[in-house]
């Protein structure tokens, strides 16, 4: 091919098409109702207002958390600069970001959280906010395994130690993960989805007795047998379908007692196939040695069962000489918190302190 052809071929080749705009998928009505579509709460930095707005009116902006009673678990641990603390359930990371900000300079804070989709946003969280690692580590890990925690470290014990047992936020307002009914989705409710069994699973194989008695002991569900009959050995794939036949079985049963019943059966299941008793109960026996002399430890409750077992725990461990000093009444979220954020109005605050 002459010159000439090619600088035609040249001149004459078509640009390629630029790439189409793509918009963003559209919502049914004015406000987004689904997790997915909430794209300005997933993206605060950007979209400051509409957050605002939804913590004006008392909701918990989607993908966030809210820390509870940090007031009160800053008041019972009484963090200072140069500590060593250990944030066992580390969440969003909003009781970790105050703490730190009270051990500068030069204290440290570990970050324990089993769930293996939260951990690193909110070790990224909070690395945005300038705490390197000589001042802030992560590790995926149950809470029962601190000690091995501190030991990896190369810590004897720690000055502060923080547990919060609730579910946070996040995993209860993405319907992926199966925690709740406000959006359908599979029914899953484990914390670290790659291991262990789904909820689903765990139905499938329970007997009616089984699945009263875990009604009873994690719920304290007053109609935990009259359920576990019509649950058990069922095969339920999503969250909704489950929730239908608890509402079926309570024919008669006021809208209220209802929920409140859908509430309680998906609390009980999450417990059980989290082994979150066992888990905790594992932590109040470490405790003791997993605190310096003097060291705090301050844990936030969201169960009857949980307050029990952490109430008797400090108890004991008073009576031994292990602890100097325990909380001698729970403390509760304030009326403006609980109007503020309704999430934290079943949470009990408890607190010890090392001999």
């Amino acid at each position: 091919m002459d010159d000439s052809i090619r600088e035609h071929h040249s001149q004459s080749a078509p640009d390629p098409a630029p790439s189409p705009h793509r918009r963003r998928p559209r919502y049914a009505g004015k406000y987004p109702r689904r997790f997915e579509d909430k794209y300005k709460e997933h993206n605060p930095q950007r979209y400051s207002e509409t957050v605002a707005k939804v913590l004006a009116a008392g909701k918990t902006p989607a993908g966030a958390h809210r820390p509870i009673m940090v007031k009160e678990v800053l008041k019972a641990l009484a963090p200072q600069p140069g500590e060593v603390a250990a944030d066992c359930t580390l969440g969003y990371g909003g009781h970790a970001r105050e703490l730190l900000a009270r051990l500068q300079p030069g204290g440290r804070l570990l970050g324990l959280d089993v769930d293996p989709i939260e951990l690193p946003r909110a070790e990224a969280r909070l690395r945005a906010l300038g705490f390197g690692p000589e001042t802030f580590s992560v590790c995926q890990s149950n809470f029962a395994g601190l000690p091995q925690v501190l030991a990896k470290a190369g810590l004897s014990g720690a000055d502060l130690i923080l547990a919060d047992l609730g579910v946070s936020s996040m995993q209860l307002d993405d319907p992926l993960r199966g925690f709740s009914v406000k959006q359908d989705g599979p029914l899953d409710m484990r914390m670290n989805p790659q291991r262990g069994q789904p909820v689903s699973a765990l139905l499938r194989k329970l007997r009616p007795d089984a699945l009263a008695a875990i009604l009873e002991e994690n719920a304290d569900e007053p109609r935990a047998r009259l359920l576990a009959h019509a649950l058990a050995s069922r095969d339920y794939g999503t969250t909704r379908a489950l929730e239908t036949d608890i509402r079926k079985v309570l024919r008669g049963v006021g809208e209220e007692e209802k929920d409140l019943c859908v509430r309680r059966v998906f609390q009980a299941l999450r417990i059980a196939v989290n082994d979150e008793f066992s888990a905790l109960d594992a932590l109040l026996r470490v405790l003791p040695g997993c605190l310096r002399p003097g060291g705090r430890v301050a844990i936030l409750t969201f169960h009857s069962g949980e307050d029990r077992r952490v109430k008797k725990a400090f108890e004991a461990g008073l009576r031994g000489g292990v602890y100097a000093d325990i909380a001698r009444e729970v403390s509760r979220p304030s009326p403006e918190e609980r109007y503020a954020n309704p999430r934290s109005a079943s949470a009990k605050l408890r607190w010890a302190r090392r001999a």
